[in-house]
């Protein structure tokens, strides 16, 4: 009997993984092809030069050093240490995702961001998941890391119908984005993660609890000191969050 039991559960073991061999082989070529097919379509320097040519396109050079280090550390603290991908946070999406058993969580890094922020669209699929993973990789190979930042923060979505951190930062404060404060540049940091609900024009109090976090990512990175932190945070409570809006 025990002879029988350890012959069927040799058999199931092998069986499953020869399907999910077999399944991993299959979303790795259904990835493949999607990358081609993009790329193909419309080349990366294409799909670049469209997005830098976008009214407020503004450079990373003429950028806040504050807002920078915002958005890295609470979008991808590890951004300037991988190479496009980040196995820890892959990791640790991948125990979120069999915990719950379905696609959470990605674990994507600025660079994977970038990368279906110019071809894909937010439709979870492993085989969209797999091409996004060889743009990013192309991404790495062909632009520096603050090039890479440079196109990310002025390829995601702001709220309000502003495109990039240059509409944003007019829109929201009437201001150029060289000239945004350590307020101003931690409250926009906080807003692609959801933009219908963190624009500060909408939702001015979930904002203020989103840049609360994009400000403890930043103490905990080392951008910030405990008492520079505590400083943004009175301007938060001082200012209750009104803006000048252009929509």
């Amino acid at each position: 009997m025990n002879m029988r039991l350890r012959k069927l559960t040799g058999w199931m073991t092998a069986t499953a993984l020869t399907v999910m061999s077999c399944t991993g082989f299959t979303v790795l070529k259904e990835g493949y092809e999607t990358y081609q097919t993009a790329v193909e379509a419309e080349s990366l320097d294409e799909k670049i030069a469209k997005i830098q040519a976008k009214r407020g396109y503004t450079k990373l050079s003429e950028l806040p050093d504050t807002y920078a280090q915002a958005v890295v550390s609470v979008e991808d603290h590890r951004f300037y240490n991988h190479f496009g991908l980040d196995p820890i946070a892959i990791g640790r999406a991948l125990v979120r995702d069999l915990k719950a058993r379905r696609y959470v969580e990605g674990g994507s890094t600025i660079t994977q961001q970038l990368a279906k922020n110019l071809y894909f669209s937010q439709e979870k699929q492993l085989s969209r998941k797999v091409a996004e993973v060889f743009l990013a990789l192309d991404l790495e190979q062909k632009y520096s890391k603050d090039e890479i930042l440079e196109l990310y923060v002025n390829s995601i979505y702001y709220g309000d119908g502003y495109q990039n951190i240059g509409q944003a930062s007019r829109g929201y404060f009437g201001k150029e984005p060289s000239k945004m404060s350590d307020y101003e540049c931690t409250l926009l940091a906080g807003v692609p993660n959801a933009p219908s609900r963190y624009a500060p024009s909408k939702h001015p109090d979930l904002a203020s609890k989103r840049q609360q976090k994009v400000l403890s990512r930043m103490q905990v990175c080392g951008y910030l000191t405990k008492e520079e932190t505590s400083e943004v945070n009175a301007q938060i409570l001082a200012l209750n969050l009104h803006f000048v809006g252009a929509n």
